[in-house]
Parts: C-alpha cells; sequence; structure tokens
C-alpha cells in the first residue's frame, strides 16, 4: 500500500514538473512566434516608409507682406486655417510664411503639391529627407486653382538626380484597400500613418471646385497638406488636401485628390503652366421623383438637360433640352456635379459617348469635348507663370465686382502674384487686357494661344484699359 502511494507521488511529480516544463518553453516561444506575425504584417508598411519617404519633401513659402506667425506655433498652417478656422494671432508685420508636405515625381526635381501651400509665394524652400538634410531653393511652375494643385521645380544647379515616387492608377483602388499616408503634421518631418480607402467619388464637400475625392480614414493632419496618399506597393494613388475636424486633428475622414486628376494637372502645368478642360456646353437639373413621375422614368438615376449654349459642343452633338443623360463611357451618372466634375477633368477634343433618354427611348451620342474657357461667357480662370498673373473671362459676375463695362472686350485680371512681372509693373486686378504683342484677346482660350512659345527673358506687350485709360505695358517673362 505504501508503495502504492509514493508511485501514485511520484506519477503526480512528473506530471506536475512536465506541464511546468512545457509552459515555460510555451512562454518562451510565444513572444517570438507573436513577433514573427507581426513583422510579417508590418512588412509591407515598413518597405513603403523606407522607399518613399526620401522623395516626400516639407515646402516653406515665403509670401508679401503680411502676417507674423511663430514657425513653432501648431495654428501657423495655411491648410489649417483654410480648413478648420483656426485663430489668427499674427502681427500685421513680416513675410506670411505657409508650410505643408510634397512630393518629388521626377528625377530632375518636379515636386507636386497644393496650390494653397505655395500660391503667391516670393520665395519657396524644400527640405528633403533623403538623408542629407538639405535646404534647396525651389521654383513655381504653375497652378490650377479649382483643384488646388500645383508644381514646383527644384533649381537645376543642385542637379538632376533626385528620389521620386510613380504616379499610380487611381481607378483600380477598392474600398477597404490598405493605404499609407507621409508628411509633416504639426512640422513633425517624415511622418507615416496607415489606414484604409473608406470611400472614392466624395464631391459636394466644397473644397475645391471640381471634386472627386478619396476618402481615408489614415491619419491626416495639418501640415499633412500636398503630401502623398499611396499603395502598398508605393504608388501614389492621391495627394492629400483635407480633413473633417471639429477639434482641428485627425478624426478618421481625409480627403485626397486622386492620382489620375493629378496625372492630367501635371503634365499641363509642366508642358504649358496652364491648365485647359473639356467643355460640354448644357445646363444640367437633378432628377427627383416627381420630375421621375413626369418624364415616366423608372428611377432618378441621371441629369436633365434645362438649356444648351449655343454653338457648343452639345449643340453640334444633337443634344436637346429635355434630353435625359443616363450615362458617360458607359458609366452612370448620378448628378449634375458627378457629370460636370467628369467633362472638365478630361482634356478639350476628347470624344465621349453619351447615353440619352428622349421621349422614352434610349440613344447614343458621341462628343467631341471643346476647350472651357473658348466660350466668353463662362468663368475660366487661368495663371500665367511667366507674367505672374491671374485672368478671366468677361462673365457677369466679373463685370459687377471690377465695375466694367459690358460692351467690352477682353480678359480681366483677377490675381497679381507678388514680386512677378506684372507686380513690378503695377498691373492691378480689374485691369483689362485687350492685346498681347499686338494680337487681340476676347477670351482666355485667346490669351493662351498669344503666350504660346514665349521664352524666360522675351518682352511682352500687353495693351491693358483701367477705366477709360487705354495703355501699353511691357514685360520680361520669367
Amino acid at each position: 500500500m505504501r508503495r502504492a502511494i509514493i508511485g501514485f507521488y511520484l506519477l503526480c511529480s512528473t506530471f506536475i514538473l512536465n506541464a511546468a516544463i512545457e509552459e515555460v518553453s510555451y512562454s518562451q516561444r510565444t513572444p517570438s512566434s507573436a513577433s514573427q506575425t507581426g513583422k510579417k504584417f508590418s512588412k509591407p508598411f515598413i518597405n513603403v516608409a523606407k522607399k518613399c519617404t526620401p522623395a516626400v519633401v516639407f515646402i516653406r513659402a515665403e509670401g508679401g507682406m503680411g502676417q507674423e506667425h511663430d514657425p513653432q506655433d501648431m495654428f501657423n498652417d495655411d491648410f489649417f486655417q483654410r480648413f478648420f478656422g483656426g485663430p489668427s494671432r499674427g502681427r500685421q508685420r513680416g513675410p506670411q510664411i505657409s508650410q505643408g508636405s510634397g512630393f518629388i515625381v521626377s528625377t530632375d526635381g518636379y515636386i507636386m503639391t497644393n496650390l494653397h501651400v505655395v500660391r503667391g509665394a516670393k520665395k519657396i524652400t524644400v527640405h528633403l529627407q533623403d538623408g542629407y538634410n538639405r535646404q534647396l531653393n525651389a521654383t513655381f511652375i504653375g497652378g490650377d486653382r479649382h483643384t488646388d494643385i500645383a508644381v514646383i521645380k527644384i533649381d537645376e544647379s543642385y542637379g538632376k538626380n533626385f528620389p521620386f515616387l510613380e504616379l499610380g492608377n487611381s481607378d483600380e483602388l477598392e474600398v477597404g484597400e490598405w493605404v499609407v499616408a507621409i508628411g509633416n503634421p504639426f512640422h513633425l518631418e517624415a511622418s507615416v500613418s496607415a489606414g484604409i480607402i473608406s470611400a472614392k467619388g466624395r464631391q459636394n464637400l466644397q473644397i475645391t471646385d471640381y471634386e472627386d475625392f478619396i476618402q481615408t480614414d489614415a491619419a491626416i493632419n495639418p501640415g499633412n497638406s500636398g503630401g502623398p496618399l499611396l499603395d502598398l506597393d508605393g504608388n501614389v494613388i492621391g495627394m492629400n488636401t483635407a480633413i473633417v475636424s471639429q477639434s482641428g486633428g485627425n478624426m478618421g475622414i481625409g480627403f485626397a485628390i486622386p492620382s489620375n486628376i493629378l496625372q492630367n494637372i501635371r503634365e499641363q502645368l509642366v508642358e504649358n503652366g496652364t491648365v485647359t478642360r473639356g467643355f460640354l456646353g448644357v445646363s444640367l437639373q437633378a432628377i427627383d421623383n416627381d420630375l421621375a413621375e413626369a418624364f415616366g422614368l423608372d428611377s432618378t438615376q441621371g441629369v436633365l438637360v434645362v438649356d444648351i449654349v449655343e454653338e457648343s459642343p452639345a449643340e453640334k452633338a444633337g443634344l436637346k433640352q429635355g434630353d435625359i443623360i443616363t450615362k458617360l463611357n458607359g458609366n452612370p451618372v448620378r448628378s449634375p456635379s458627378s457629370l460636370r466634375n467628369a467633362i472638365v477633368l478630361l482634356p478639350p477634343e476628347t470624344v465621349v459617348q453619351l447615353t440619352i433618354n428622349r421621349n422614352g427611348k434610349t440613344m447614343r451620342l458621341p462628343v467631341t469635348l471643346g476647350t472651357y474657357g473658348q466660350n466668353t461667357f463662362i468663368s475660366s480662370t487661368t495663371s500665367s507663370r511667366q507674367l505672374g498673373l491671374s485672368v478671366d473671362n468677361l462673365t457677369n459676375e466679373n463685370i459687377r465686382t471690377h465695375k466694367l463695362n459690358p460692351e467690352e472686350e477682353g480678359v480681366v485680371i483677377t490675381e497679381i502674384q507678388m514680386g512677378s512681372p506684372a507686380d513690378q509693373v503695377k498691373l492691378k486686378p480689374g485691369f483689362l487686357i485687350i492685346a498681347v504683342n499686338h494680337q487681340k484677346v476676347t477670351n482666355v482660350k485667346e490669351f493662351e494661344q498669344a503666350l504660346k512659345g514665349i521664352k524666360k527673358g522675351d518682352r511682352i506687350l500687353l495693351l491693358i484699359r483701367q477705366g477709360r485709360v487705354m495703355r501699353f505695358y511691357s514685360l520680361k517673362a520669367q
């Protein structure tokens, strides 16, 4: 009996000892296993951060005489002021400073950023994050206020061998896809955050004139403006532009301009310094349930044509008042703004296929887009980097704003870049440009044509009307 009891105790001790050894072994093995799993999951994000951070820059833009800001002040960010209404605490003295992010898109130093970061700047400095901590001067190439996109370029004296990022295809993005944002929030350089695509095609946010935003929950904060949104292959699929916030910080709702829009604007700004857009020439109305019933429709999908501009592409293609446009290039049209945005983001001379409902019958019409702004009565602001000014057509609004004569012809100056050739000869918003180098201009398109081929250092002769006075101004292209 005693032997049996001793044997039982020995058996229990062996079992307990083995269990303890197994537990120690498990406790030693588990952290390592968990660590490996975490590393494996994190690897794509680590790779993107290592690959892409050297091509992301911190931008400091110094403008004309304005408010003096404390560089360490978290509210000293043009992006913050614009979208969050941060308090203005500066003094009316010293150069105005705007700061934000950008990313290099070519080996010779072209950089994309938001226009509001560099607009009107007299001096632009970019801080590289490529391991050398360099601060380089950059030149403003061009900007588009309708999409808030700008291109700047590192001065050639610094060489032509910079790290750069490729633009991906934003049309291939899917909701739920992982993305990475890199920028300089609150002046913290090379900050990386991750999230997913929350939605696509966000519009009517009143951030820019033409909107087709990617929504993401990747942390975007003041200072990220102009930085890249990247897929896990390291391709730029958007430019971080705005957030929705009640506190001024990230709340998981950020918006980025899709890369396909960036690509279109970039090519035009680099080549011409200006942006041209497609033009259809229709006035549109959304379809509600009452209109759907009146037109005998099964749904409210599509937009109703309520007016057509004379001699426009729409009129030439045979569109009629009362037509319902249901599809553009096979894609459903959901609202007037979605169709308008899709058209203006296409280049002129693009042939689009419209699917329309006319008196209950489905028809398909090919339309060759015109140039937005060629019609004098439609606003089409453009900027000239050679002159340092922006002009617009003589719309009714511009005539009222600048108190112009409705019978006049020409383009009205809407903005002057400080320190530019236009500023040096004291041109002002509201002045009317009648001719460029003796070539008459009656709309924005003709103004752009008159400046084609102008090179740095060329003399440009402008015929200007100010009230009842007309005079010539000679400007040297920058």
